[in-house]
């Protein structure tokens, strides 16, 4: 089976996005090593700097950093990074040029079933820091700006993973658009996508579906909004007419620093196609300051303050179609 999610990132706040962008992937920046992974993906405008910092380090996640300096770098203490006290470890040359800093972490995968009405059973949590993930220097594309973060857990008693994996699929944009595969997100050139993807894994009873928790850690003064927009039409997937964003929004602004974006649905196929959507659900926004996700870069960056000096919420996405069948039959469920 696999399942699959959509996300994008849209970095609201850089000057000077009118145009395209200059746009580079560093797999491990200033270090030889391959054990661990961490991509930069530097996106150069006219005026202004946008980092997309993605790693597997303690889970997967993603720092986002926009500058107003074009020249602006990423700097990199690795053997902090690695240590147990990773605060200060990753920081942004020059310092003052930073606008806006944000990260999402990819938390835990949940599995669960419909046990009766209004009921749910839920299997052992798969805890997304506990996995162990593939060296992603070897699925980078600098052409097509992509790479792949794959992994299994390190732990696997059920051997539910012993033919599939788990795999976010990160996608860097140069300019805007509109992607050709399905749910066809529309992107700027201040884009960056990720993919969710639980390939060949083995439901752990009849009828499983599936729930990926996402944390977001915002700066003070920023509030977090999950918003629906209901369209009446979209000639893109013209049977979905939700499309779903987590913002991180100032009390005194009109417009949002940053948010995730995504269409609500899902795809039981490899190669999708209209009439294979299933609706997908979120679960309600909610605070998580008592929950500081595990991630070395969260910590490396904001340090330890991260869920009391910072805000962090949590929304959990639903998937797996109606009672579970389409996971079950086709083992695969993109999103």
């Amino acid at each position: 089976m696999a399942a699959a999610m959509v996300l994008l990132l849209l970095p609201v706040v850089a000057a000077g996005t009118g145009g395209g962008r200059r746009v580079s992937l560093q797999y491990n920046p200033g270090w030889n090593g391959s054990s661990v992974n961490l991509l930069h993906v530097r996106a150069v405008g006219a005026a202004d700097t946008l980092h997309y910092v993605w790693s597997s380090i303690g889970g997967p996640a993603v720092l986002l950093l926009a500058t107003r300096s074009s020249t602006s770098a990423l700097g990199i203490d690795w053997a902090r990074l690695l240590s147990p006290a990773p605060a200060g470890a990753v920081w942004i040359d020059p310092p003052g040029s930073v606008t806006h800093a944000a990260a999402v972490v990819f938390t835990k995968v949940f599995e669960y079933r419909e046990a009766g009405a209004q009921e749910e059973l839920f299997y052992p949590t798969y805890d997304l820091s506990d996995f162990s993930w593939a060296n992603i220097n070897h699925t980078l594309n600098h052409t097509a700006l992509t790479a792949e973060f794959s992994g299994v857990p390190a732990a696997d008693p059920g051997g539910s993973f012993s033919n599939g994996s788990l795999a976010f699929r990160v996608t860097a944009y140069e300019a805007g658009g509109r992607d050709e595969a399905l749910p066809s997100l529309l992107h700027t050139a201040n884009s960056s996508k990720v993919e969710f993807v639980l390939a060949g894994v083995a439901p752990r009873g009849n009828g499983s579906r599936f729930l990926l928790e996402v944390a977001a850690v915002e700066e003070p003064g920023l509030a977090p909004a999950l918003r629906a927009l209901r369209s009446i039409d979209d000639e893109y997937t013209p049977t979905v007419f939700e499309v779903l964003s987590l913002a991180a929004q100032a009390q005194n602004e009109s417009s949002a620093r940053s948010f995730l974006q995504w269409k609500a649905t899902a795809y039981g196929s490899r190669s999708p196609r209209r009439e294979d959507g299933i609706r997908c659900r979120s679960r309600g926004l909610r605070a998580a300051n008592w929950s500081l996700p595990v991630s070395g870069l969260v910590r490396a960056y904001f340090g330890d303050g991260a869920g009391s000096s910072y805000s962090v919420s949590a929304v959990n996405i639903s998937f797996g179609g109606e009672e579970g069948k389409v996971y079950e039959e086709k083992r695969y469920l993109s999103w």
